[in-house]
């Protein structure tokens, strides 16, 4: 019990460095380094100030955050899925066939549905990065500075590179 407290510990210390991680996407203005997310709940924000010079541009931002917020749907998918959880467990395991309500249907149904739902948010986001995307390219065919900014924004992590040396 105590080494599962310690390594519980030891995640719920290490959350706020993860957070730093997500919130610390940065594009290149200028030659000049310019945070693209200034808070987690206002992802693109910090290139509004070049990109609201262009009306497609700050369109295309609009809907970018317009549909990264959480939204009513997905979190009441989640709530029935904690709710089939709960119920599974603290159903009784008499009486077999029981259909709808029987235990092992109301974990599994409840984990899958917040699987599925987990699965579909990840998609959702990772489609509407293009959205960011599509933005930062139309801004830089029309205005200057050129704003240079690499979707995943992650220079440190893990990857895979392929180059050509010679030697002479």
């Amino acid at each position: 019990m105590l080494k599962l407290t310690g390594i519980f510990l030891s995640i719920i210390l290490s959350l706020p460095s993860w957070a730093a991680e997500t919130c610390s996407r940065v594009a290149t203005i200028n030659y000049q380094e310019v945070l693209v997310d200034v808070s987690s709940n206002k992802k693109g924000e910090g290139l509004r100030y070049y990109l609201e010079k262009d009306q497609a541009s700050k369109e295309l931002l609009d809907d970018y955050q317009k549909n990264i917020r959480p939204s009513w749907q997905s979190a009441s998918v989640s709530t029935l899925g904690s709710g089939m959880i709960l119920a599974g467990l603290l159903r009784s395991t008499e009486g077999t066939n029981e259909g709808f309500t029987s235990r092992e249907f109301l974990l599994l149904g409840g984990l899958g549905l917040i699987t599925l739902n987990y699965l579909v948010l990840i998609t959702n986001e990772h489609h509407n990065e293009r959205l960011l995307t599509q933005s930062i390219e139309t801004y830089n065919k029309r205005n200057t500075p050129k704003i240079f900014f690499a979707p995943s924004g992650n220079k440190e992590g893990i990857g895979l590179g392929v180059g050509v040396g010679q030697e002479f």
